[in-house]
């Protein structure tokens, strides 16, 4: 791939042009020096680019991103590493689901304990979302 401008390296990333100038700030994709008035990225940043948006779609925020962009661009780095982060990352989204099945089930039982007849005086759903933890 030739060099491209930013507004076709985001088309061929199938990102915007704010989203690569924010990974640039961020250090995660390199701003070229610009020739000729404008900066001409390499084909390789189309790839990192979508490298990032796997890893995001993944979980991995972007410090865990820039630990895994280092991980890889260090040669010396291994493959223990990135299990032990994506271990870390599979057992936050282990917890995450356990939370989210802990909610459905709450709004669960309040939905069927509420009627959905009358006025919202006494409507459980209400009463327990304006109720206090310590309650």
């Amino acid at each position: 791939m030739s060099k491209l401008t930013i507004g076709k390296v985001a088309e061929s990333a199938g990102v915007g042009v704010e989203t690569i100038r924010f990974y640039e700030r961020r250090g995660l994709v390199e701003q070229p020096k610009k020739l000729g008035g404008f900066r001409e990225y390499p084909g390789a940043t189309v790839e990192c680019i979508r490298f990032i948006k796997r890893a995001q779609e993944l979980g991995f925020s972007l410090a865990e991103i820039e630990q895994l962009i280092a991980l890889n661009d260090d040669q010396s780095g291994s493959r223990a590493e990135v299990k032990q982060l994506a271990g870390r990352k599979l057992e936050e989204i282990r917890e995450k689901i356990q939370d989210l099945k802990r909610l459905a089930a709450t709004l669960s039982e309040l939905h069927k304990r509420c009627s959905g007849r009358g006025s919202i005086a006494g409507c459980p759903i209400i009463e327990s979302i304006t109720k206090s933890p310590s309650d």
